[in-house]
């Protein structure tokens, strides 16, 4: 059970590992385009179609439909991997050996929607994998496997997502041969130290320049591709897209421009550190690096960066 690109790994790495996956369960087909009139499969729909494996789409869990086809289908085990939707207990019941779950975190830290969003945008400097069984209750299943990886300090969440996905594909065959050997062992969540990481807004977007540049370069990189950190440069509204921490410091008010150039444009933060954006998207516009972006919206040192 899998729908976006995240999940696709997971599929191909099973099925590569020679388990008879009898059925693939996703969200159905989502309407596309500027007038919603495109249909487009998820991901995981066309790798299972590559692979032979039967796809199912059901629009609701609970009104039994989707237990009759599990049932038909007769699987000893079920597993998810960023499906988006909440399993009944019916379904979790079914399975002779349970259902797991690819989660991209080291929980109990970042149970929810989004935790490689959130480990980056709280300024985690190690993420990782978890194998769980799954419960009840969201991503407070006890833990089978566990796998670590830094988080570069310019790595942006798309990047990180691609990682954890071959990541979590490794180990959830690691998981599953464990469990056919009777090996997998199952260590229950401290949910004392659980932390959760709910779905992203546009509420998260505007940079606050008062806040030290580390905090707005972690927002920038956690909110990509969606909603996207954004701000107002000499008045226009602007979706940043790269920045670095620029190593000198400054004792100017916090949102002022200090330099803008084919070196990027340099802006006072809080604490007296300063963040250079590197590339950036004004509304309408396209995107592009901070030196082309000047030459047809050009500012002035001095000038002020602020919330939209």
């Amino acid at each position: 059970m899998g729908t976006p690109d995240f999940a696709v790994p997971s599929l191909k790495a099973l099925s590569a590992a020679g388990h008879q996956v009898c059925g693939v369960f996703c969200q159905p087909d989502r309407a596309v385009g500027r007038h919603q009139a495109k249909l487009q499969a998820p991901p995981v729909k066309a790798a299972a179609q590559e692979l032979g494996i039967p796809v199912y789409q059901p629009v609701k869990l609970r009104d039994g439909a989707a237990l009759e086809l599990i049932r038909q289908l007769e699987p000893q085990l079920i597993a998810v991997a960023a499906y988006g939707r909440i399993l009944p207990d019916e379904i979790l019941a079914y399975p002779a050996m349970g259902c797991i779950n690819v989660h991209s975190s080291l929980l109990p830290k970042y149970r929810g929607a989004a935790p490689i969003n959130w480990a980056i945008l709280n300024g985690e400097t190690e993420t990782g994998v978890t194998i769980m069984h799954m419960a009840s209750e969201l991503d407070a299943g006890d833990i089978i496997l566990q796998r670590a990886t830094p988080i570069g300090s310019q790595e942006i969440a798309p990047e990180l997502f691609v990682r954890l996905a071959e990541l979590g594909a490794e180990l959830l065959v690691e998981a599953v041969s464990q469990i056919q050997a009777g090996t997998a062992v199952r260590t229950p969540q401290d949910h004392g130290r659980a932390t959760f990481a709910p779905m992203l807004s546009r509420e998260l977007s505007p940079m606050d320049f008062t806040r030290p540049a580390q905090v707005l370069h972690d927002q920038v990189r956690g909110l990509l591709p969606w909603p996207a950190a954004v701000t107002e440069l000499g008045g226009v509204r602007c979706k940043v897209f790269s920045t670095v921490t620029y190593p000198g410091a400054t004792d100017a008010a916090p949102g002022t421009i200090l330099s803008a150039g084919k070196e990027g444009i340099r802006v006072a933060c809080g604490g007296g550190t300063v963040l250079q954006i590197d590339e950036l998207q004004a509304d309408g516009g396209k995107r592009m690096h901070a030196a082309d972006y000047l030459r047809g919206h050009p500012l002035s040192a001095g000038g002020r960066a602020g919330a939209v």
